[in-house]
């Protein structure tokens, strides 16, 4: 088999098995939207929450792996019996590696329903539209290229050349939040999400099935005060898809404006001999500024994947004033 076409191949399997897999944030912790559409409109009182997330992965590796995500979320409270929220948000990866580009578009709605006892049951779906696609039409495979004139022949005979085509699906997912009333300073919720409930077809080959695995992930967070005007915030996460799972556990700490945190990504199924427990450590810094916080974390390579350089992100949030509080309230998380 000829060179060209064992690339082609293997971008296909490649695309087939690890393009399955959903990005994942280091800072999904402290922006809990990248997880659950629940979370549209949790800080309440009619006030706009929005942002962005930038990801720079492994960069020593040559892969140029890069991730962004956007969005906004706004609450609509009609007293203390009836809330919901609404938001949208993207999320676009690209690697240069073999020109792998993802692109979604979600629209999501959150209902609040008052509990007894100081709790709230938020209930949220989210649809998207997304797109997945590799440049196929760019390859040159082998039997294009003559050797003896090299000459570039503009037509393949290889079954696959013309077989291929972007991605386009529908996709649905859901999630639950459950929060208890602040009380003393002190904030605790957790919630359950499944993305791609409907499993949509990735297949970059016409006539395909390659459905999307589903992700699952239960996620909790518990705020408490520490010396008064500081606070503490415990944070754990497990998501899971396909046979690839991952649970993070950390904590935040918050000094007046600003905020250190520090997380440990652990892979529980270790699916081969070769397998870490602790994949990476993961430090956060940030500041926060009248309406907004900025966030700058790093994550440490602990497995023996090589000198990758670690993963970098960036974020941003906006958090408007609450205007249906006597005094402005702090974020909730």
């Amino acid at each position: 088999m000829k060179l060209k076409t064992i690339l082609f191949i293997i971008i296909l399997v490649n695309a087939y098995n690890v393009k399955a897999q959903d990005p994942i944030f280091s800072q999904s912790n402290y922006v809990q939207e990248t997880l659950n559409p629940g979370f549209s409109g949790f800080e309440d009182n009619d006030r706009i929450y929005a942002g962005l997330l930038s990801r720079l992965q492994w960069p020593s590796l040559d892969l140029n792996l890069t991730t962004q995500y956007a969005f906004v979320t706004k609450s609509y409270d009609y007293g203390p019996g009836l809330g919901f929220g609404l938001g949208v948000n993207a999320v676009w990866q690209y690697e240069s590696f073999n020109n792998y580009n993802y692109v979604q578009i979600n629209a999501n709605y959150a209902h609040r329903v008052n509990l007894q006892g100081g709790w709230f049951f938020r209930p949220g779906i989210e649809v998207g539209v997304g797109s997945k696609s590799n440049r196929f039409r760019n390859l040159t495979l082998a039997d294009q290229i003559n050797i003896n004139t090299g000459v570039i022949n503009p037509v393949s005979v290889d079954p696959l050349s013309n077989n291929t085509a972007n991605r386009y699906y529908v996709d649905f997912s859901t999630g639950i939040v459950f929060e208890k009333e602040e009380f003393n300073g002190t904030t605790y919720w957790f919630g359950v999400s499944v993305k791609h409930l409907n499993r949509p077809n990735i297949s970059f080959v016409e006539g395909e099935k390659v459905p999307l695995e589903i992700f699952y992930s239960i996620h909790g967070n518990y705020r408490f005060p520490f010396l008064n005007d500081y606070s503490i915030m415990m944070t754990v996460n497990y998501m899971q898809q396909g046979q690839y799972n991952r649970l993070d556990v950390g904590s935040l700490f918050q000094v007046n404006e600003f905020l250190i945190g520090l997380t440990a990504a652990t892979n529980p199924a270790r699916n081969d001999q070769n397998g870490h427990l602790l994949t990476s450590i993961n430090a956060f810094i940030g500041l926060e500024f009248t309406e907004f916080r900025f966030g700058l974390s790093y994550d440490m390579n602990t497995s023996k994947i090589g000198n990758t350089r670690g993963v970098y992100e960036f974020s941003l949030t906006y958090l408007s004033g609450c205007r249906r509080c006597n005094t402005d309230r702090v974020r909730k998380r």
